[in-house]
């Protein structure tokens, strides 16, 4: 079993910064990609930025520019540098790693456990004046 272990986030003002971080351990060899999903009230859930072992990277336009994920493979962790945040950004921020990180089904709900095995318990962001 992999547990993951999420911290940071917190509460930002539009244009501001912040930053998550997970950490990984357990079984830290069953995935291949770690990432990060959001939801926000009312939405489905939604994959915001992944990462491989090779450091191949994914982002949706609704971050590109914006968000940036790195790792520590040393360290079995994983960041997710948020900058210029925008009020539509606030979410419950979800840790996730599998062989294969992909979308969820349309109108899931975080965690879609059917495409996603591990995931944190969420962390909370918030974006407002």
């Amino acid at each position: 079993e992999v547990e993951l272990a999420e911290s940071g986030g917190g509460s930002a003002q539009p244009g501001g910064a912040l930053r998550v971080s997970c950490t990984a351990s357990g079984f830290t060899s069953d995935y291949n990609e770690m990432g990060w999903y959001r939801q926000g009230p009312g939405d489905e859930c939604e994959l915001v930025a992944s990462i491989s072992d090779i450091n191949t990277t994914y982002y949706p336009d609704s971050v590109k520019g914006r968000f940036t994920i790195s790792q520590d493979l040393a360290k079995n962790t994983v960041y997710l540098q948020m900058n210029s945040l925008k009020p539509e950004d606030t979410a419950v921020y979800y840790c996730a790693a599998d062989y294969r990180l992909s979308d969820c089904y349309q109108g899931s709900r975080c965690p879609c456990r059917p495409v996603v095995h591990y995931w944190g318990q969420g962390i909370q962001v918030t974006v407002s004046s």
